[in-house]
Formats: C-alpha cells, structure tokens, sequence
C-alpha cells in the first residue's frame, strides 16, 4: 500500500485529534509521547530554527550560511517527521493480540448500549483511537477501569 507524503501528514494530525491522552494508554501505547512531543515540536521548533540560523551566521559569519540552514532545517521538520510517524501508525493493521482486545472492548461498548460502528476484520490503529476516545467520552471510570 503505497501512502503520499502529503496523506501521512494529513493523517498524521486527524490521528492527533483522535487519539485520547488518557494517564492509563501512557504505559501502553507511545502514541502519547509521540503526540505529546510533535504538539511541543509544532510550538517550538519553527522559532528554534530561525533562531539557530541567525546566532549561527551571526556568530561564525555568512560563509558558514549553508551549514546553518542545514541545521535550521532539521530543527523545522522535526513536527513534520512526528506527523508522518503518527500518519504511518494511524493506517496500520492492529496486532493480533491487540485486534482481540479491539473485539472486547467493542463488544462490551455495544452491551452498555453505547453505539460503535461494525467491527472490521482487520482494524487498523486508527479504529482503534476512534473507539478508545468514544469509549473514554461515553463511558463511565469504573466501566474504562477494568481494561487498564
């Protein structure tokens, strides 16, 4: 399945807004530290490599312009590669073992009355982020608790 950069990115940040940053998913999946580092990285690394490129030319001279730059850059596409990482992520199947645990808690979602969409045969981790958060917004604590 070959995925456009572009379409990473893109789902790269639905999967952002998806993803419930819940204390109990911390331990279990590096989404969390993944989405919590890319929001860091889109506030502060556009004004860090700017930064970076005018201390470094303003420091060592204009002939060591491309070398700023270079680092300038890597410092601006640090949000991007957390995008495209979160993009890869969101579009890939669930692990077995995961995909029963999907089935469980869909399953036990549909029981408490609350309404979940046709479980697919191989869901992929964005199904999974899409039902967490219903599961998180619709469900009460003691209901969530006896999964984690």
């Amino acid at each position: 399945m070959s995925v456009s950069i572009a379409t990473m990115v893109k789902d790269g940040q639905k999967y952002i807004k998806t993803w419930p940053l819940q204390r109990q998913l911390y331990a279990l999946f590096p989404e969390c530290r993944v989405i919590s580092a890319t929001k860091f990285a889109v506030k502060v690394m556009p004004g860090l490599g700017i930064f970076c490129v005018i201390l470094l030319v303003n420091t060592l001279g204009w002939e060591f312009l491309p070398q700023a730059l270079a680092m300038g850059g890597i410092f601006i596409s640090l949000p991007l590669q957390g995008h495209l990482w979160l993009g890869h992520r969101a579009n890939q199947t669930l692990p077995p073992s995961l995909q029963s645990w999907y089935q469980e808690i869909a399953m036990k979602m549909r029981e408490a009355g609350c309404p979940v969409a046709n479980t697919q045969h191989a869901p992929r981790y964005m199904e999974l982020a899409i039902l967490l958060k219903k599961a998180f917004e619709n469900m009460d604590k003691a209901f969530t608790q006896r999964w984690f």
